[in-house]
């Protein structure tokens, strides 16, 4: 870490490895935050945005005084990006499809549906609202479905195709997405219930065996079986970055690397399975990832340019309000019935509107707080998760980039 003053300004610059360790400083004050704030627990707001957005808010305060200003090193950011989403592409078990059925299969293509909607209305609106369609975009399914991790990643690959608020505006995004999902997830289940006259069907003998797919062995791990899971994320992660330029290359655009290593993920995974490679562990897998994203997403944030999206943020708005109130009609009018129309049904709208706005912890939130209320809905709680988790990301992802492809990159 080096100080000096440049055109009058306090300077402070940050090499590699104290970024890392800010970055970690961060995620730890917002965890200790969010646990004193009962809003910050409600909304499911992640530590590292609590800690990160402070931190902007410090950065944004030095250079609106002209007093300070901090530059970062954020060689290893896109390195923890990648891991995250190699650790989800390892957790995507297809046992899981088995299990869930056809009312699966009909609740995935409708959440894959939803997706296609919203990046529609992202491009429709930009240019009635005034604003570039990359981050109407940003503005739709990047960060309605992909939450945090797909709107800074996204985010970036727009910084490079020259639209340097990307980052920014898909932190923001997702941001409202999260509170939105938990505010309008339960009252229209809720609704519904009301409505309809709904109950839970006791009877019922749904198999909610998924979860034992991805569960703990039992057994403890040696330091071979760990360091055989860590391999397997860091080969997943390098192959596919590689199958990512070559798809980069094949349709002539910045293809996000973690698309490529979340599928290679999946892939090895199943594999696994097949022929038992190694001992695959997927609570430690799972930790790795957890702690790869709260890394990534608090450098993330404490590096963002507050400022650069004063001039957006009416356009934002208007598109995120249209967002909220269009999955809100269609789940309420179009989804309850095409699922079945019974409780089941009502409890997954909960679901979709919280992984369909924020994230699939959003949507666990909606399902519990329903299921609390009124009875508990196996179906629901199995594959909800399982859809919001992964694979709605078959569906939305080659959308986007399609999407990027015609009305970004085309229009330049």
């Amino acid at each position: 870490m080096t100080f000096a003053i440049v055109d009058g300004v306090f300077s402070i610059s940050v090499d590699m490895v104290a970024t890392v360790a800010m970055a970690a400083l961060l995620l730890v004050l917002g965890y200790f935050i969010k646990s004193k704030v009962k809003f910050l627990q409600k909304y499911c707001i992640p530590a590292a945005v609590v800690g990160g957005f402070l931190f902007m808010l410090v950065t944004w305060a030095g250079r609106n005084s002209g007093s300070f200003a901090f530059n970062f090193t954020t060689t290893l950011q896109a390195v923890f990006m990648l891991a995250f989403f190699t650790t989800v592409g390892l957790g995507a078990s297809l046992s899981l499809l088995k299990k869930g059925g056809v009312l699966l299969v009909i609740y995935w293509l409708v959440a894959g549906f939803v997706s296609i909607c919203q990046n529609i209305i992202g491009v429709t609106l930009a240019p009635v609202v005034g604003i570039q369609r990359a981050y109407a975009l940003l503005c739709s399914a990047i960060s309605m479905i992909g939450g945090h991790g797909a709107g800074a990643a996204y985010g970036s690959t727009f910084e490079s195709m020259g639209y340097p608020a990307g980052t920014l505006v898909g932190a923001a995004a997702a941001t409202f997405g999260l509170i939105a999902s938990v505010i309008v997830g339960g009252p229209v289940a809720r609704a519904l219930i009301e409505k309809y006259h709904l109950k839970p069907d006791l009877t019922e003998n749904f198999d909610t065996g998924a979860e034992s797919v991805n569960a703990a062995t039992g057994q403890s791990l040696t330091d071979l079986d760990i360091m055989k899971n860590v391999t397997a994320i860091l080969f997943c992660m390098a192959l596919g970055t590689m199958v990512s330029a070559q798809v980069g290359k094949l349709i002539g655009m910045d293809f996000p690397t973690y698309v490529g290593a979340m599928f290679v993920a999946v892939f090895l995974r199943n594999i696994n399975e097949k022929v038992r490679l190694y001992k695959f562990d997927y609570p430690l897998v799972e930790s790795i990832g957890d702690v790869m994203l709260g890394l990534y997403l608090s450098m993330a944030m404490m590096t963002l340019r507050l400022w650069e999206l004063l001039d957006l943020a009416g356009p934002m708005l208007v598109i995120l309000i249209c967002q909220v109130i269009f999955l809100v009609l269609l789940s309420y009018f179009v989804v309850f019935r095409v699922l079945g129309r019974n409780y089941d049904a009502a409890v997954m709208c909960a679901g979709l509107l919280g992984h369909g706005l924020g994230a699939t912890p959003t949507a666990i939130v909606n399902l519990t707080a329903v299921n609390d209320r009124y009875g508990m809905s196996r179906r629901a709680m199995m594959i909800v998760p399982i859809v919001g988790a992964f694979l709605v990301d078959i569906i939305y992802q080659p959308a986007t980039i399609w999407f990027i492809k015609t009305f970004v990159q085309n229009l330049k």
